[in-house]
């Protein structure tokens, strides 16, 4: 009988010569992981590592730093050489090893997300941060897909009780009037799903396409207990089939898949499917029976409203509205324009609409026409939708009430979702919907005077409401047309628009360089304040790098800097003479800069842009040569990089930059990323008397109570969600930093005096890590919900630009607190802010 334990083997001569064998091969590979580490061959080095944790697991927290190192170097290596699905594979293999390490599940999703699988990494950011909520890395990523995955309108409309009353009400009134079999497109958190199970609908389908919202919808529905009742598809509604997906067709379809300009989330196209495919035949007209074996959708019908207005806001970013930019003049041969243009909705990707709430729009806007009624389409006429797109445009002959300049037709629409139930999204309604906004570009931006008639072709284009052909018509041309055509007798007004149609004044394109810009460009252009505060730092810097024929350094470039500097190149040497030390200015501004030709203006130096679109750099040359700036002087650096992924280096061999001028902050109100290190990487490029602009930028910010801010961050409970429970899981999805702001509009009451939060020194800090701690007095009680921050961006000590003012071409941002602190007139608040790889974080306490 044996004395061993059952399942144990036994003592053997071989087994003291296997330990040591393994202990041999454990050693060899680990000493070799190590070897090829330090040798830069992160592939072989990652590969002994595997072996050696398969072979000796009890060593994971040993050597877990060292493999963490070597999984990311190997994974930028993969990356580098686009061996995308080698990444995956390394991923999963450490994933395997280290289930629970966060960094891990942290880095994998900034890789997903940079590869644009922002759904995938955001479950990537959850789970690091599920292991680690203090992972402040794995946050702040999932803080910033956050906004990719649910976008802020969802708080406002889940917010809107108004309209969540509305919807239930004629879902309510349609299942108890026999549509037992509902269909919900684009279920979204699966509201309008649960009302028509609570109106006692039998069968109640949903579809999203989103995983994300998917997911979210499956966990509220499961929440409150509707989870064998709703069945959730994750497809379009397009791929929804019968008998796979649905039984049967429906009776009723819901859905919200309107954008600001109705068409722009698809609703037009799902609707021709879903009556085709989905749904049961709609009700005859004139059917006075039973609606059983009939379909039907809700929203039932829409009106498209509209009315042309003149708004300084939108012109600034849709119009190029100066001709000198901090010295250089723009030449007439060019013609700007936004991606936001209906003349480009032909096929491309770009949307003939930007969107505003226009009554918190900066400076408001002045109605020049009365409201009109622009289209009508029916949801429940399967002929009305197909025949939509093929439909004719609708000519509208507007009559202008108001003189002032045309800027803009703006669209909103009234949803009716049955013959008792309406919801409007018009700018002057509250709302949580904000209005499509079309601006008008190119010469058609003129004045108009009462009398004058504007005329606008209204239709629906590649599944956009279009409005287009825009024109006006003067008293004086009236006169001219009916002088013209006085034997024809035109006698309506639909006659006069229709002889205007080739009247319009336009330019010829074929004569003009086309310069698209994004709107935030076109205002940066537009801000004269940033332009010439920018002139006058650089007429500083330069004068005192730039040597005066004597062989002395200028303490001042042409005229002072109070004055205007229109400076002339003959003070300086000339820069062909081959004894010259040139001077090397870069310029890595965002998007379309000018500052490389204002600077090339003031002195003979050397000039290089960062810009990369061919059409933006021929327009920059052509501005070059229109202001008499030696082509010499302006490069454009990417013509230059082997390696386009950095573009701070050497302007060539043994030399260096005498200026770099970085873009600091980003139009939304958040510091660009990455700007500690790319300025640390600057001065070392700089000449030892050389300047990077900005030197220094300071963070403002002030106590507030707004409760807009709160609505548009999260869903405040379980009453304008009519009692279900949504809050807690889209609420996973707040961020605590809200972007894009207009603090002269929002709604708020300031709480104390604008203090000084935070100082980020460009000159001199080397960390990504920068906090602060100071003490704010409260002057006014109330909730404290938010803190708004803006900036004093100093180009040198005596000249700044401040992020927050009226030709500002940025906008604000606002930490906004998780639970609202009450306060009084006379507390002491203590602040501490941190600055950290670019995002900023923030507590508050009482002292």
């Amino acid at each position: 009988m044996s004395a061993h334990r059952p399942g144990r083997r036994g003592r053997s001569s071989g087994s003291g010569s296997g330990s040591r064998g393994r202990v041999r091969l454990v050693y060899r590979s680990l000493q070799s992981a190590q070897d090829y580490l330090e040798s830069g061959d992160h592939g072989t080095a990652f590969a002994h590592y595997l072996l050696l944790l398969n072979l000796a697991p009890e060593l994971k927290e040993i050597i877990r730093e060292s493999f963490q190192n070597t999984l990311f170097k190997w994974a930028e290596e993969l990356n580098s050489l686009s061996r995308i699905q080698d990444i995956f594979d390394c991923y999963e293999q450490a994933l395997e090893l280290y289930p629970n390490n966060e960094v891990i599940w942290n880095s994998m999703g900034e890789h997903l997300f940079s590869m644009g699988f922002r759904d995938e990494a955001a479950g990537y950011f959850h789970k690091a941060i599920k292991l680690n909520p203090d992972c402040a890395d794995a946050r702040e990523n999932f803080y910033r897909v956050a906004n990719w995955l649910v976008e802020r309108w969802h708080f406002l409309m889940l917010n809107d009780k108004k309209r969540n009353i509305a919807y239930q009400r004629a879902i309510q009134k349609a299942v108890q009037s026999g549509c037992m079999s509902v269909l919900d497109i684009g279920t979204g958190t699966g509201i309008l799903s649960m009302f028509s199970k609570k109106a006692g609908a039998c069968q109640v389908y949903a579809c999203e396409l989103s995983k994300t919202m998917y997911e979210l919808a499956c966990e509220v529905v499961a929440s409150n207990q509707m989870a064998g009742e709703i069945k959730i598809l994750h497809m379009k509604s397009l791929d929804v089939e019968i008998p796979k997906d649905l039984s049967s067709r429906v009776s009723l379809v819901v859905t919200e898949t309107v954008d600001a300009g109705l068409f722009g989330e698809g609703i037009v196209e799902s609707l021709i499917h879903a009556w085709k495919y989905l749904l049961l035949p709609p009700k005859p007209a004139g059917h006075e029976g039973p609606t059983e074996g009939f379909g039907r959708v809700i929203p039932l019908h829409a009106v498209v409203f509209g009315v042309a207005v003149e708004c300084k806001d939108i012109r600034r970013h849709h119009r190029v509205c100066i001709t000198d930019v901090g010295g250089i003049q723009v030449n007439e041969a060019i013609t700007w324009y936004s991606p936001v243009n209906s003349k480009l909705c032909n096929g491309d990707a770009a949307e003939p609409y930007t969107t505003e709430r226009m009554r918190q729009v900066p400076g408001g806007y002045t109605p020049l026409t009365d409201h009109f009624q622009a289209m009508t389409i029916d949801f429940n006429s399967p002929q009305d939708l197909e025949e939509l797109t093929d439909r004719k445009p609708y000519r509208l002959c507007l009559p202008v009430i108001k003189e002032g300049m045309l800027d803009a037709i703006v669209a909103w629409f009234v949803l009716q979702l049955d013959d008792e139930t309406s919801l409007s999204t018009g700018p002057d309604e509250e709302t949580c919907w904000e209005q499509a906004v079309y601006p008008i570009q190119g010469v058609l931006g003129q004045t108009v005077k009462c009398g004058d008639t504007l005329v606008v072709d209204v239709s629906c284009k590649n599944s956009y409401l279009v409005f287009h052909s825009i024109a006006v018509l003067t008293q004086e041309n009236r006169k001219e047309i009916e002088t013209n055509t006085a034997s024809d007798h035109l006698a309506c007004e639909a006659e006069l628009c229709n002889a205007l149609a080739n009247l319009q004044t336009t330019s010829d394109p074929a004569m003009t360089l086309q310069c698209m810009l994004e709107s935030s460009e076109i205002a940066r252009l537009n801000n004269t304040h940033y332009n010439d505060h920018f002139k006058s730092a650089l007429s500083s810097v330069l004068s005192s790098l730039m040597p005066m024929d004597n062989g002395t350094h200028s303490s001042q470039i042409g005229d002072d800097r109070n004055r205007d500097m229109n400076c002339e190149n003959t003070n300086f040497h000339n820069s062909s003479d081959p004894t010259h030390d040139t001077l090397y200015l870069l310029d890595v501004s965002e998007g379309f800069s000018m500052l490389p030709l204002i600077a090339a203006k003031l002195a003979p130096i050397k000039v290089f842009s960062s810009l990369e679109k061919t059409q933006q750099q021929a327009t920059l040359s052509i501005l070059a040569e229109s202001n008499n700036i030696s082509k010499d002087q302006l490069e454009f650096w990417h013509n230059y990089l082997d390696d386009d992924s950095t573009l701070l280096q050497r302007p060539q061999s043994g030399k260096l930059w005498s200026v770099i001028i970085l873009d600091s902050i980003e139009t939304c109100g958040l510091i660009r990323q990455g700007l500690v290190e790319k300025a640390a990487l600057a001065r070392c490029l700089l000449r030892p008397e050389g300047r990077l602009l900005p030197q220094c930028i300071t963070i403002y910010g002030m106590l507030i109570d707004s409760e807009a801010l709160q609505q548009e961050s999260a869903v405040q409970g379980k009453e304008p969600t009519l009692g279900f429970n949504i809050a807690p899981f889209i609420n996973q999805f707040k961020v605590p930093i809200h972007v894009f702001l207009h603090l002269s509009t929002l709604l708020y009451v300031q709480l104390s005096e604008p203090v000084e939060l935070l100082k980020l020194d460009l000159l001199g800090l080397v960390s990504d890590e920068v906090c602060s701690e100071i003490k704010v007095q409260v002057h006014s009680s109330g909730s404290l919900t938010a803190i708004p921050f803006w900036y004093e961006i100093y180009l040198d000590m005596d000249i700044s630009l401040n992020t927050w003012c009226e030709s500002s071409h940025w906008k604000q941002a606002a930490f906004v607190l998780d639970n609202p602190i009450q306060v009084n007139s006379g507390d002491e608040l203590l602040l501490n802010i941190c600055y950290h790889k670019s995002n900023i974080s923030m507590t508050v306490n009482h002292v």
